[in-house]
């Protein structure tokens, strides 16, 4: 930590005293500038403990040097007494005091040169400890980065070393955040984040200074740290950085190589090969569902399927990428539960089946799904697919489409509000075309349903006497 001017005034040997300005005496010295110049400000830089013996000064220049001074920000003035002035300038002290410039009175016996070194000494020691610092640190993420917590761990870290909060952001989205509070902030840096494309970016929210900083990763991701930041802190915030792009791609590259294995994986258990996968499975240090198995397999947006991939990787199951779809062996329960935590996603369960039988009990999961995704619903068994009798045989893609298409014209005919001729048409073939039965069924007379269903085959262009034509609408009603 910096040397402040509490701390140099503080040291006895010195002899200084404090003339103005107690209540600043927390600012850190910067550097020490002797100078007897009357008008210095071309060589500082401003924070510096500005040492003079006041040889060109009195009680008229005082003023306007002490208000040159402030205007280049230096951090205070040591005035030494008992060469050229035996006391400080009254005027100078007094417009100190009215600007808010640290006056520090350095006795006679005390050479500059000794408040230079105890300045250096400090400096040096604060170089020092912010280089230990951002070693030590450096050394803590990195071995974070590569241990079992990864990329998650590293935030965790880096939030402790700064004493702040940090978050990841997937684009726009926090993926991690550290502590899990954090996520809060999240969508008050959206603008911020959005504006941002490359590099660093600092803003402020609700007081705090909050740094923005890409990551280079394929995917763009953004790490947000809220602390006050000192050069130490800076260091560790870019090693960060460093190691968590390592980190992020590393961790891409191998979930793509798992993926990939898992793939490869199901499509040996397609093709029957179910020792070898099993046994390619436990070498890789994953261990097989329990046979009989459960196949699931889910649709949906390509983004639901990645979320549901996630959430099983570590759950007692087998999951991997098939084609469009993300197939899953083992608990059901587990499965489902992931599935509709995600959301968007329509599935087909099937099974329990044994290894030698996962093909066809995939196909049936399959056509369950399509099922699902048709109707609408989260999730469709193949038993309960299977109790449809005939509909079950048909693609349910398939089958919607030829009901739109045989329908469409008594639907048009509906819309026109000139009649309700499917609902008349269904209700007659569920009566097996018994037209009173059907006629009390729907409450209108006996002839107001012949008239509808003259209609509705006029419509059709389709012979309603033929059984074979009926059985068609039958099933185009049920799709």
């Amino acid at each position: 930590m910096a040397l402040t001017l509490a701390g140099l005034a503080a040291e006895r040997p010195l002899g200084l005293r404090v003339l103005t300005g107690d209540d600043l005496l927390d600012r850190p010295i910067g550097w020490v500038h002797p100078t007897e110049l009357t008008d210095p400000q071309a060589f500082l830089e401003g924070g510096e403990l500005l040492l003079t013996t006041g040889l060109a000064l009195d009680e008229e220049t005082s003023p306007a040097y002490v208000r040159r001074l402030v205007g280049t920000g230096v951090a205070a003035l040591g005035f030494g007494v008992g060469l050229s002035h035996e006391f400080v300038p009254r005027s100078l002290v007094a417009t100190a005091g009215e600007v808010g410039l640290p006056v520090l009175e350095v006795p006679r016996e005390t050479p500059f040169i000794a408040i230079t070194r105890a300045v250096s000494r400090a400096v040096a020691a604060d170089e020092y400890a912010t280089t230990v610092r951002i070693g030590r640190a450096q050394q803590e993420l990195t071995r974070t980065a590569v241990g079992r917590s990864g990329p998650a761990g590293v935030l965790r870290k880096l939030a402790k070393l700064v004493d702040g909060w940090v978050l990841l952001f997937d684009r726009t989205t926090v993926s991690e955040a550290a502590p899990a509070s954090a996520r809060a902030y999240g969508p008050s840096l959206r603008e911020e984040l959005e504006r941002l494309r490359t590099g660093t970016r600092v803003v402020a929210l609700e007081g705090q200074e909050v740094v923005l900083q890409t990551l280079d990763t394929g995917a763009r991701r953004v790490l947000a740290v809220g602390a006050a930041l000192d050069t130490a802190g800076r260091h560790i915030v870019n090693t960060a950085v460093s190691v968590l792009s390592l980190a992020l791609e590393q961790d891409r590259a191998q979930a793509a190589a798992r993926e990939a294995l898992r793939t490869g994986l199901l499509e040996l258990l397609v093709g029957g090969q179910a020792e070898l996968a099993l046994r390619v499975l436990a070498a890789s240090g994953a261990e097989a569902p329990a046979a009989p198995w459960s196949v699931l397999v889910f649709a949906g947006p390509p983004a639901a399927r990645r979320k549901l991939l996630g959430a099983l990787e570590n759950e007692p199951v087998f999951a991997a990428r098939h084609g469009s779809t993300v197939v899953a062996i083992g608990a059901a329960d587990v499965v489902t539960d992931a599935a509709l935590r995600v959301g968007g996603l329509h599935g087909g369960l099937a099974g329990p089946v044994t290894a030698a039988g996962f093909a066809a009990g995939l196909e049936q999961a399959e056509l369950a799904c399509r099922v699902a995704e048709a109707e609408g619903k989260a999730l469709v068994s193949a038993a309960e697919h299977s109790a449809r009798g005939l509909l079950s045989l048909i693609d349910p893609v398939v089958a919607h489409i030829y009901g739109e298409n045989l329908l469409a014209p008594l639907r048009r005919h509906d819309e026109t509000g000139r009649g309700d001729l499917e609902t008349s048409l269904r209700c007659w073939l569920e009566h097996h075309g018994h037209w009173d039965v059907a006629a009390a069924r729907l409450g209108v007379h006996r002839h107001t349903l012949r008239n509808r269903i003259t209609k509705a085959q006029e419509l059709l262009g389709r012979d309603l006497d033929s059984p074979g034509v009926r059985a068609e609408l039958w099933v185009a009603l049920q799709t």
